[in-house]
């Protein structure tokens, strides 16, 4: 859909199966491997070639994966200043893709927050999306059993809107999830929330979906795919086979168009580095280890 057609009212209703309270969840066991790899003051950058399809027509572009620890407020939905009796440590995941269509570019940006304490879904999802016909936001809180969900979009019919859906697995946590260990990742007939680029971009409605997952362990690694069966979508992730189980690529094989296409990830470059502090113009060299 151009950005010149009017966007689909979506009817958000909630879903049928809702999780635990957080307290009645099992506790993650992270390995002493985990804990020195990820809690050593860097973060891990990691760059894609990407391959989008969008309007019909493939795109190439640069993805990146920024993975880091950091403590989270979980009253305020947000990165902790200072200690405090509710901070919940998690795995952050910040998520670019940058592409063309044509003369305009797209920029894409998601933030998925996952618990390391519990076995929890994403605690916090927010994705912008900006190109030059005008801005989109989506932001999901979790809340118990369901997420609060804004939405702000250019298009009058999607407008700003609130609303609630149920709290189950969601697609953006998935990556970060699979960096803990790709054995323990849910399969089966499943409930999935598509992420919030897919659900802006396809302008579809934000629910749970009805899934099927399966890992499958192959040569090089291990390959956690997810079916939607009811949106003829199905997206996988390929991950190292040792810790620390590094996306190596990605699909995504959907109707865009006038037929299926399937846009794709494939890792470039890593470097473990605490960015935050990299932004002088000397530290510009990093972008060239990155590819960028």
């Amino acid at each position: 859909m151009s950005c010149k057609n009017d966007a689909e009212l979506a009817n958000n209703t909630p879903a049928t199966k809702a999780e635990k309270p957080v307290s009645q969840l099992e506790n993650r066991q992270l390995t002493q491997e985990f804990k020195d790899y990820w809690y050593n003051g860097t973060a891990e950058i990691s760059s894609y070639d990407i391959s989008v399809a969008r309007y019909g027509e493939m795109r190439e572009g640069t993805g990146v994966m920024i993975f880091v620890t950091e403590p989270f407020d979980n009253k305020d939905q947000i990165k902790a200043d200072q200690h405090k009796e509710n901070n919940r440590p998690v795995l952050k995941l910040n998520a670019t893709r940058d592409f063309y269509t044509g003369i305009y570019p797209y920029k894409i940006m998601s933030s998925t927050f996952l618990p390391l304490d519990k076995k929890d879904n994403a605690i916090k999802i927010a994705t912008s999306i900006q190109e030059w016909c005008g801005h989109t936001y989506m932001q999901l809180n979790q809340n118990e059993a369901s997420y609060d969900v804004t939405l702000h979009s250019y298009f009058q019919s999607e407008g700003n809107k609130d609303f609630e859906i149920d709290n189950v697995i969601t697609e953006n946590q998935i990556a970060a999830q699979l960096r803990i260990d790709p054995k323990d990742m849910p399969t089966g007939e499943l409930k999935v929330i598509p992420s919030t680029e897919y659900l802006r971009l396809k302008h579809m409605e934000a629910k749970p979906y009805d899934a099927v997952a399966k890992l499958s362990e192959i040569p090089d690694g291990y390959l956690y795919s997810v079916k939607f069966t009811d949106l003829g979508r199905t997206i996988a992730f390929k991950t190292e086979k040792e810790f620390p189980y590094k996306i190596l690529s990605w699909m995504d094989r959907y109707k865009d168009g006038a037929a299926p296409m399937v846009s794709s990830g494939t890792l470039k470059k890593t470097i473990n580095t605490a960015y935050w502090g990299k932004n002088a113009n000397k530290d510009a060299v990093l972008r060239d280890n990155l590819g960028l």
